[in-house]
């Protein structure tokens, strides 16, 4: 059977002038953007959301700075189920204070669905006239004709999308979709293009609305040596906040019947 060679994401092509709705990544159509957003509460604890994709909800670490007790640093390892040839992902960084008058004494994380959640408590250690707003990273994302790469990963993909084909001539791809769990994604085929959409429901309590991901890959670009999809079975399901699509040869039936 003719298998795959590789897929194209089709949706890394702006569709106005105005470039994507959020640079972090191609697929999404509304929600907060940015890889990692810090804003200062009514209560002046600091909420932070961080996009981990592919991190069980238990293996994020995170610790405040022991010296200056300005920032936060958080580090974590992805699931590897053994489709992507680059293996894991790692990711490093640090969110949290940008002022002196400041500091850092308490932390409440949760990781779930492939975004890490943290709420920052502090204390004013040196006398200051007006409520601090000073964070770090100052921006809460942006939209642009150009797509970014994820600043946190220091192994493994930084990009939003993955595909490759397997072993035995189907195809994998993966997709970023933090925020959205399992049940809450429709994958739909013709004969040579897949199209996903994906939805956060339940929103977080400090997020300003769900985000939304759209897209589509295509498998026709290699013209008649690209086999039809839909003699192939499709499974996909959201693993971590990343939607992971396995197209597999439909195997023959073998079986004859004895009159």
């Amino acid at each position: 059977m003719v298998g795959f060679t590789t897929c194209i994401d089709i949706s890394t092509i702006p569709t106005n002038n105005e470039g994507f709705y959020a640079t972090n990544n191609q697929f999404q159509k509304r929600g907060p953007k940015g890889f990692i957003q810090v804003k200062v509460l009514e209560n002046d604890k600091l909420y932070v959301r961080v996009d981990l994709p592919g991190v069980p909800d238990d293996a994020v670490h995170h610790r405040v700075d022991s010296v200056r007790q300005k920032v936060v640093f958080f580090s974590a390892v992805t699931f590897n189920d053994g489709y992507e040839k680059e293996g894991v992902r790692e990711y490093s960084g640090t969110a949290g204070l940008g002022c002196d008058c400041c500091e850092i004494t308490g932390v409440d994380a949760k990781m779930k669905d492939g975004v890490l959640r943290m709420i920052l408590s502090r204390v004013k250690v040196k006398d200051h006239d007006r409520k601090c707003t000073h964070t770090v990273p100052p921006f809460t994302g942006k939209s642009g004709g150009r797509v970014e790469e994820h600043p946190f990963v220091v192994k493994g993909r930084k990009r939003a999308f993955v595909g490759e084909p397997t072993a035995d001539g189907g195809l994998f791809f993966a997709v970023d979709v933090p925020g959205v769990g399992d049940g809450d994604v429709e994958v739909l085929a013709n004969e040579s293009e897949i199209k996903f959409t994906a939805e956060v429901k339940n929103v977080f309590e400090h997020d300003e609305s769900g985000r939304l991901y759209l897209g589509s890959v295509d498998t026709s670009w290699s013209g008649s040596s690209a086999a039809s999809l839909l003699s192939h079975n499709i499974t996909g399901a959201v693993n971590f906040g990343v939607l992971k699509v396995l197209i597999t040869p439909r195997r023959p039936n073998n079986t004859t019947t004895n009159e």
